[in-house]
C-alpha cells in the first residue's frame, strides 16, 4: 500500500510505444494538440543528423506543430547507447515537467524504453582479445553460425537479435564469455534503480499485421521516391562512415547501401528493406507482448486519440 502510495506521488508521464509505421508519430502530433505535452523521441535512428529519409523523421510541418527533442543530436559518426538515452531522457523530462508540462515520450526502440523504466545493468567493458577471438571465429564460420551459437547459450538475447547483426551478435557473446552468464540475465539486474516518474503506457499497432505490412512497403517505396539513394550517397561520401558504422546499419540503410555499392538491384534493395523492416516490427512486437502494463490502443474500436485521451485521463485523477 506504501508502495503504491509511492508510485503515485511520482509526476506522470506518457510513454506511446509501437512498431514501426504503426502511426505513433500522427498520434503524438494528435495529442499534443489536447494536452499539455512535450515530445519526446525514443529512437535509435532518429538521434542522428542527415539521416532523414530513410529513418521516416517528422517532417517541418509535423515539428512544427508538435517540436521532438532528441532529434538530430547526434553525428552519423557517434555510437548512441541506451544508458546515453537514459541520461538525455531523464533531463529532457526533468525539463519538461518543471515547465508543468507533460512529458509525452514516442518511439519504437524497446530496449530504450526499458533502460529509461528499469534501469541498465553494469555489464562488463569491451574486451579486445575476445571481441578478437570472436571476429575471427565469425571469419571461418560466419555470422549466422555466431547468431545460432548466441542463441543457444543466450536463448532470449538470440531472439532479439537479428543474425544480420553481427555487432550485437558479437557484444552479447562477448558479454557471455566474459561472464559466464547471459547477457539478457545480466541486463535484467539493474539494482536498486527507480524511474523518478509514474508512466502511463499506450502501444500503437493495427490489429491486422495484414495491414502494418502493407503500411511498411508503401513507406519504404515514399522513401526511395523522396531521395533515400542521394541521402546514402552523401553520407558514403564521407571517410569515417562505412556499412560497418553502427548508424549505417540502421534497417533499410543496410539494404539502400548495398544497392549503391551494386550488390543489389534496386527492386532487390526495395524488396530486402521491406522484410528487413518487417523484421523490425516482428521483434518490436516480441518487446511489446513482455512489456508489463502496456493499454493497447484498439484500431477496430473507434477513434484512436480518443481512446488514448480517455486512458490517460483516467490514469491522471487516479492520484
Amino acid at each position: 500500500m506504501a508502495e503504491m502510495q509511492e508510485m503515485k506521488s511520482l509526476p506522470p508521464a506518457i510513454f506511446l510505444m509501437g512498431p514501426t509505421a504503426s502511426g505513433k508519430t500522427a498520434l503524438a502530433i494528435d495529442l499534443v494538440q489536447k494536452l499539455p505535452c512535450d515530445i519526446i523521441s525514443v529512437d535509435s535512428a532518429l538521434v542522428y543528423r542527415g539521416m532523414d529519409i530513410g529513418t521516416a523523421k517528422p517532417d517541418a510541418a509535423e515539428l512544427a506543430l508538435a517540436p521532438h527533442r532528441l532529434i538530430d543530436i547526434c553525428d552519423p559518426g557517434e555510437a548512441y547507447s541506451a544508458a546515453r538515452f537514459s541520461e538525455d531522457a531523464l533531463r529532457e523530462m526533468a525539463e519538461i515537467t518543471a515547465a508543468g508540462r507533460l512529458p509525452l515520450l514516442v518511439g519504437g526502440t524497446m530496449l530504450y524504453f526499458r533502460a529509461l523504466e528499469f534501469g541498465l545493468s553494469t555489464l562488463p567493458e569491451a574486451n579486445p582479445d575476445v571481441r578478437s577471438q570472436l571476429e575471427q571465429e565469425a571469419n571461418q564460420v560466419g555470422w549466422e553460425q555466431m547468431h545460432q551459437q548466441l542463441s543457444e547459450v543466450d536463448p532470449e538475447s538470440g531472439a532479439r537479435i537479428h543474425q544480420n547483426d553481427p555487432q550485437r551478435i558479437q557484444r552479447a557473446l562477448e558479454v557471455y564469455r566474459i561472464t559466464g552468464q547471459p547477457m539478457s540475465k545480466l541486463q535484467q539486474q539493474a539494482g536498486d534503480y527507480q524511474l523518478p516518474y509514474q508512466p502511463i503506457k499506450l502501444a500503437r499497432a493495427p490489429n491486422d499485421r495484414a495491414v502494418l505490412h502493407e503500411r511498411i512497403a508503401k513507406r519504404f517505396e515514399i522513401m526511395v521516391q523522396q531521395g533515400f539513394e542521394a541521402e546514402v550517397r552523401q553520407l558514403l561520401e564521407r571517410e569515417d562512415l562505412s556499412p560497418q558504422t553502427p548508424s549505417m546499419r540502421s534497417v533499410g540503410y543496410r539494404q539502400m547501401i548495398q544497392y549503391v555499392k551494386g550488390e543489389l538491384s534496386k527492386q532487390e534493395m526495395i524488396e530486402r528493406g521491406i522484410i528487413a523492416t518487417r523484421q523490425l516490427a516482428k521483434r518490436q512486437f516480441t518487446w511489446l507482448r513482455s512489456y508489463p502494463g502496456v493499454h493497447w490502443l484498439d484500431e477496430d474500436a473507434g477513434d484512436i486519440l480518443q481512446q488514448a485521451l480517455k486512458i490517460i485521463e483516467g490514469d491522471l485523477t487516479l492520484d
